[in-house]
């Protein structure tokens, strides 16, 4: 083999190392990959704009988890959510799940409030409190469209036709 051939070989395996490396940690981060160290809990919510697959689970701004799977139910018109949670946090039965925004660019994340229950959730258990995210974007524009008419929307007192007695 010449010094070229050699060359190219060795740049051909090194280009297909970093693909599967690459592979490995978007398949990681995807959320499909659930280890043994982790156990699945489901949530439901009325919306939740921004989460995605592989949105993190946080319990005060820490990841505990990431979310594994999240569909429609069609008889209800809700999203099922499904987390996949690190195995050596407990979480308690009454802890109440929200959906948070990342930012004002979008995303969102699950925050988890853990509560004061003794009993702890496990696998295939359910998050009965849910909060679904809220539409940040559709608050600006009512509250700048309220600011800009100077508060004309606002209705009249109506007028008691017999005056102060």
């Amino acid at each position: 083999m010449s010094r070229a051939g050699f060359f190219e070989t060795i740049i051909g395996v090194a280009v297909i190392a970093v693909a599967a490396a690459f592979m490995a940690y978007a398949y990681g981060a995807s959320g499909k990959a659930m280890g043994r160290d982790q156990y699945r809990v489901d949530a439901v919510f009325g919306k939740v704009d921004g989460v995605t697959i592989g949105s993190d689970v946080r319990i005060a701004g820490v990841k505990v988890g990431s979310v594994s799977s999240n569909a429609l139910d069609l008889r209800t018109y809700e999203a099922n959510v499904e987390l996949a949670i690190n195995g050596g946090i407990m979480i308690p039965e009454d802890s109440i799940a929200k959906v948070v925004s990342d930012g004002i660019l979008g995303g969102a994340h699950i925050a988890i409030e853990p509560g004061a229950a003794e009993e702890m959730l496990r696998e295939g258990d359910k998050i009965t409190i849910t909060q679904g995210s809220v539409d940040l974007l559709g608050l600006a524009v009512q509250a700048f469209t309220s600011q800009a008419s100077g508060g004309k929307d606002r209705e009249k007192p109506e007028v008691d036709p017999l005056g102060e007695f």
